[in-house]
């Protein structure tokens, strides 16, 4: 089994739906793939595609994203339908997202992040955005939300993922009120 992505320059964000429809069409210049093949061992680079074997799709496709945002490029995950945007960004320029299944994303755009939200499954387990030896925020199916800062990790549930959604969204803004409009356990 293999798996794909693809990369190419748009001039503003795009959605997943629009990534979706436009990503078969999806174009390279031959310099930029001849680049593209060179950063992803392991991966056959055929223009705007990346094509690996499944056993080799975090680390090929987590290249693949530090390519896309070193380039100016957008990366579509056709099996995941996510599409990792140059922006908006939040505060945080150092910031990774993990999942559950493997993706590791650096500098995340906000739009991606909402969509991992949604992918959050018994196949997804977690989504955690960390800020290594400062901070993160980790959300788990049935929306538990542990937030660590200064060694004090806080939990929350809520059953709103649309509460969720914003916890995240101010977090990724650098906002902390969303510790004003939960009710919190600490725990260490």
């Amino acid at each position: 089994m293999t798996f794909e992505l693809a990369l190419w320059y748009e001039p503003e964000p795009i959605s997943r739906e629009e990534a979706r429809d436009f990503y078969q069409k999806a174009e390279l210049p031959p310099e930029t793939s001849r680049k593209l093949a060179a950063a992803l061992p392991g991966a056959t680079v055929d223009g705007a595609f990346v094509i690996a074997p499944d056993e080799l799709t975090d680390e090929v496709g987590n290249a693949a994203f530090v390519f896309a945002r070193e380039h100016d490029l957008v990366c579509y995950d056709p099996q995941r339908h996510l599409i990792h945007n140059r922006e908006p960004l939040g505060a945080y320029r150092d910031v990774q997202l993990h999942t559950g299944n493997g993706m590791v994303v650096h500098d995340p755009d906000l739009n991606l992040v909402n969509d991992v939200l949604e992918t959050l499954s018994a196949q997804n387990p977690f989504m955690a955005l960390v800020v290594y030896g400062h901070h993160f925020v980790q959300v788990s199916p049935g929306y538990e939300v542990d937030f660590k800062e200064s060694g004090v990790i806080r939990t929350t549930t809520t059953p709103d993922q649309a509460a969720v959604r914003r916890i995240v969204l101010l977090y990724l803004v650098g906002d902390r009120s969303f510790l004003d409009t939960h009710e919190w356990t600490v725990r260490g």
